[in-house]
């Protein structure tokens, strides 16, 4: 059995304490939020100079190239849209729909 194939990946966005918004992909979202918390060397470079305060939304699919098509079709969207599908996760479909097939990533509920 192909262990690439039962694998989920998870696109997110984070609010770092600035207020800016950083997109990521990740196949485990509470390990990758720790990284950028702890500002290591495991983290992204941009959330070691920003402060990462909490995840506000995130998707999931079983696909590692829609994930990181996904994550860069986010990182194109102006800052006001992406608080937008913060507010309104169905809003990345308006911002998105003819770049991506809206359907195939499921909207993540997140404990916050």
């Amino acid at each position: 059995m192909n262990k690439e194939r039962n694998k989920e990946y998870y696109v997110y966005m984070i609010r770092c304490e600035d207020n800016s918004l950083y997109t990521g992909f990740t196949t485990d979202l509470e390990r990758r939020m720790n990284e950028h918390l702890q500002r290591g060397k495991r983290g992204a470079k941009y959330t070691s100079s920003h402060i990462a305060k909490k995840m506000e939304i995130a998707w999931k699919t079983n696909d590692k190239i829609k994930a990181t098509k996904l994550e860069y079709h986010i990182k194109t969207l102006k800052k006001a849209e992406k608080e937008e599908v913060i507010k309104n996760p169905k809003k990345l479909e308006k911002f998105l729909s003819d770049k991506i097939e809206y359907k195939e990533y499921i909207h993540i509920k997140l404990k916050n």
